[in-house]
C-alpha cells in the first residue's frame, strides 16, 4: 500500500512544523521543505520519535527548477503528494516613497510566486489521480492593506486571488483548494520576543496556537466534497477585527 504524502513548503518552527506533525500522526509521510534543510533536523527527529515518517528537502520556493525537482523527487522516492501546504512567507516594512523595488519583488516572489510554482507542480500530479488538497496560508494582509506594508499586503492579496482561481478550476476535478487567513499573532519565538505582554495575560490563549491551526488544516483536508471550504479565517477569540 502506498503511503500518502503531505508536502509542506515553509516548514518553520510554528505553523509549518505543526501541520507536518499533525498529518504525520495520521500516517502521512511528511515531506518538509525550507531554504536551509539542516534546520529541519529537529522537526524530522521529533516526527520520527513519535513513530511517523519525515523527509527534509532544501528548497528555494521561488526557483522554478528547484520546485520541479523537489516535487519530482518526492513523487518518485516517497509517494504521491495527497496534500500540499504553502506556508512560506516574508515581509518588508517601508514607507511607499522609500520602498526599494528589489524588496517589493522579493516579498512577492516568496509569498505569491513560490505559491504558484508549488500549486502548479502538485496540481499536475493531482489532476492525473483526480484527488488532492492544496492549502495556502494567508494573513490579515489578504483582507486589508496597511501603511508601510504595501509589499506584504499586495503579495497576500495576490495569494488570495491565486487560491480562488485555482479552486474554481480544480474543484470540479476533485482537488480541494483552500486559502486560510491567519488573522492574529501566532505563538512563535519571534512573537514572544516582540509581544511578551500578550503571553503574560490570563487566560493566555489570546494568540493563535500552531497546533490548533494545524488541526484546522487537517479538518479542511477531511471535509466532504459536498461542502468544501474555499476560504476560512482563523483568529484567537480575543483578537479585535
Amino acid at each position: 500500500m502506498t503511503t500518502p504524502v503531505v508536502f509542506v513548503v515553509g516548514a518553520g518552527v510554528a505553523t509549518g512544523a505543526a501541520v507536518a506533525r499533525r498529518f504525520a500522526r495520521e500516517g502521512y509521510a511528511a515531506c518538509v521543505a525550507r531554504r536551509q534543510a539542516d534546520r529541519l533536523a529537529p522537526l524530522v527527529a521529533q516526527i520520527e520519535a513519535e513513530g511517523g515518517a519525515a523527509h527534509a528537502f532544501e528548497l528555494d520556493s521561488t526557483q522554478e527548477d528547484q520546485m520541479v525537482k523537489v516535487v519530482d523527487r518526492i513523487e518518485r522516492e516517497v509517494g504521491p503528494i495527497e496534500v500540499a501546504v504553502y506556508n512560506a512567507a516574508i515581509g518588508a516594512r517601508f514607507p511607499i516613497a522609500e520602498h526599494p523595488a528589489a524588496d517589493f519583488e522579493r516579498v512577492w516572489r516568496v509569498n505569491t510566486f513560490g505559491a504558484f510554482l508549488m500549486g502548479r507542480e502538485v496540481a499536475r500530479r493531482m489532476e492525473t489521480r483526480e484527488k488532492g488538497t492544496i492549502l495556502f496560508t494567508g494573513a490579515t494582509a489578504a483582507l486589508r492593506g496597511r501603511a508601510n506594508l504595501a509589499a506584504f499586503a499586495a503579495s497576500k492579496h495576490a495569494l488570495k486571488a491565486l487560491a480562488q482561481s485555482m479552486a474554481r478550476e480544480l474543484f470540479p476535478k476533485n482537488i480541494h483548494v483552500a486559502h486560510v487567513v491567519i488573522d492574529g499573532p501566532i505563538d512563535t519565538p519571534l512573537i514572544r520576543r516582540m509581544m511578551p505582554q500578550v503571553f503574560e495575560e490570563r487566560p493566555s490563549d489570546g494568540v493563535l496556537n500552531p497546533d490548533d491551526i494545524a488541526e484546522a488544516y487537517w479538518d479542511l483536508h477531511r471535509q466532504r466534497r459536498s461542502a468544501w471550504t474555499q476560504e476560512t479565517e482563523l483568529r484567537p477569540w480575543k483578537e479585535p477585527w
